[in-house]
């Protein structure tokens, strides 16, 4: 039976009654361990890395963008130069502190608005996924996609046993493309991570190494798969949560096949109005539920811009879970820590929680010096307004911080900052006045069992007493030898002052420099005396002895100048 809502044109016609007898579609690659093997696995070699440079350099020639772009120039240009740079636009889109709203409203057409595949790409990519003809699998499939992405695009269809579905279609080569660009990010990390040293806040290969990390995940359909069954299973009990359901039979690396969704996507305020819905009690919910997927599940969506969102029967519907973010039970543990003492203003509890969440040694932590940071921290975002609250400063806060204090967090903390912050910009218009922090600690406190509490509590009591008694053991068992050696005149107090040792080094820089100076003025007027007296040899109408004076002083001023400037920078980073 047709269904109206098809163009005849879309009938693949030659269906089948019968299904395929291949059920296995083709094998789950896992995510790439090594640094060396994207450029093994898709074969980059420098001169194609030289090329792709060229290729990027020749399209920003032709979009001139050293002399300034247009909202609509940047976009085509970051479709131009392919699914890297438009989900780099994609993530920009949401960040309207550091592009202005119109490019920011341009921006957000690169998540459903790509420039498409053309009918027959679209249908031999389809056709190369599968060992029978499609015709056999689908009786129509519709002309114009309902989305077009970076990654892929969506069409609706329906298959020969009737159901109507949504394909999802992974471009050509778009993994490859992906690999290449990865591969100069990795390059230009890996010297910038060499250049600043220990200056910088964040690790730039670490970052690069998760982003490809996702990509693999988001090109991979089958672990899309995987995820919207995982996902439908973690809120099975949550009447206002759903994601389509998968027909797995059809579900290969580079095609989804899924139940075909209609709703008004989430940031479209007026029709949910229209609708009948409380916008208060969307954000609110959206809001909780994301708290319970990394809290609760520690497994959630990594990429929940409004494209990937709709409300459709009283339900939050997501979509698109390529990207999906994973936290150990002890990452959660430690992460219900510090939002408990963000939302309490506990800046010691904050300090345990973070130094929990560590995966470095933290022996050597200065922990008086962390808590004046943390403090700081709390002062500044612990109960800001949601409409104050900025996310992304925040998290480049605390990492910045934790950095600077030798503490390394892990690298799913760049996956949920920028997912929080994607979050924070789709709800800013539902819930004005409201403290997202606060709705989190609600979410924690809410769902934190008494028994549990009273488990975890009892846990750190023991932990606590077992380090406090162990300490007083070793104390008593060196206070005979304190003793002697307080009778004999053999200790010594020293007195450390938190922030004396930086105040000493500038102190000493700057004696350094003021004698080093002196010299160089020394060498000027030494070098002076020695030109007028006109003492031979000459060289260039100055005298030998001249000459080298003023260029040791020209060069050491230089180097004083320099040494200025780098100290000046350093102390801004901080």
């Amino acid at each position: 039976m047709a269904d109206p809502e098809f163009d005849p044109k879309d009938e693949l016609g030659g269906a089948s009654d019968e299904l395929p007898k291949d059920e296995g579609p083709t094998q789950t690659i896992g995510i790439l361990g090594g640094r060396n093997t994207v450029e093994d696995r898709y074969q980059i070699t420098r001169s194609s890395k030289a090329a792709r440079l060229r290729e990027i350099f020749e399209i920003a020639q032709k979009y001139d963008v050293l002399h300034g772009l247009t909202p609509q120039s940047l976009r085509q240009l970051l479709e131009e130069l392919g699914p890297t740079f438009v989900k780099a636009g994609q993530i920009l889109s949401m960040r309207s502190e550091i592009l202005p709203e119109s490019f920011c409203d341009e921006l957000k057409k690169l998540r459903t608005e790509v420039e498409p595949m053309d009918r027959e790409t679209m249908l031999q990519a389809l056709r190369d996924e599968y060992t029978q003809p499609i015709e056999d699998i689908f009786d129509a499939i519709d002309d114009v996609p309902l989305g077009s992405a970076s990654v892929a695009q969506v069409h609706k269809a329906r298959l020969i046993s009737g159901e109507l579905v949504a394909i999802k279609i992974q471009r050509p080569h778009v993994q490859e493309i992906m690999a290449q660009d990865i591969s100069i990010m990795r390059s230009l990390a890996r010297r910038a991570d060499r250049f600043l040293g220990d200056d910088q806040f964040i690790d730039f290969t670490s970052v690069v190494d998760e982003l490809w990390q996702s990509f693999r995940e988001e090109t991979d359909f089958l672990v899309e798969a995987k995820n919207l069954q995982e996902f439908r299973h973690n809120n099975a009990d949550v009447a206002f949560i759903d994601c389509p359901k998968i027909y797995p039979r059809w579900c290969t690396r580079h095609v989804v096949v899924m139940d075909y969704v209609k709703g008004i996507p989430i940031d479209r305020t007026a029709e949910l109005v229209k609708g009948g819905y409380d916008l208060t009690e969307i954000g609110t919910k959206l809001v909780d539920n994301y708290t319970k997927q990394m809290l609760d599940d520690g497994f959630f969506h990594a990429d929940p811009h409004p494209g990937n969102i709709l409300i459709r029967d009283g339900k939050i519907v997501y979509l698109d879970l390529g990207m999906m973010g994973r936290l150990s039970a002890h990452d959660r543990a430690a992460l219900r820590e510090m939002v408990l003492a963000v939302g309490m203003r506990d800046s010691v509890r904050l300090k345990e929680g973070l130094l929990r969440f560590s995966i470095s040694d933290v022996s050597d932590v200065d922990h008086a010096h962390l808590l004046a940071d943390l403090d700081e921290i709390i002062a500044e975002y612990g109960e800001a307004e949601l409409e104050e609250l900025d996310l992304g400063s925040f998290f480049n806060s605390l990492v910045s911080m934790a950095r600077k204090n030798g503490i390394e967090l892990p690298g799913t903390v760049t996956m949920l900052a920028r997912s929080l912050v994607t979050l924070e910009g789709v709800v800013d218009e539902f819930l004005p006045g409201v403290s997202i922090v606060d709705i989190i600690r609600q979410h924690v406190r809410a769902n934190m069992q008494i028994d549990e509490e009273i488990k975890r509590e009892g846990k750190r009591y023991l932990r606590e007493s077992y380090e406090a008694s162990h300490a007083l053991l070793r104390a008593a068992r060196d206070l005979p030898t304190l003793s002697r050696m307080l009778t004999r005149g053999q200790i010594r107090t020293q007195l450390d002052l938190t922030g004396i040792n930086d105040a000493m080094r500038g102190l000493s820089n700057a004696a350094d420099r003021l004698s080093m100076s002196i010299v160089v003025a020394g060498l000027f007027i030494g070098s002076s005396v020695v030109y007028y007296a006109r003492i031979k040899p000459v060289i260039f109408g100055v005298p030998v002895i001249g000459f080298v004076g003023y260029f040791l002083a020209v060069i050491l001023g230089l180097w004083i100048v320099g040494s200025i400037l780098r100290k000046g920078r350093k102390n801004r980073r901080r």
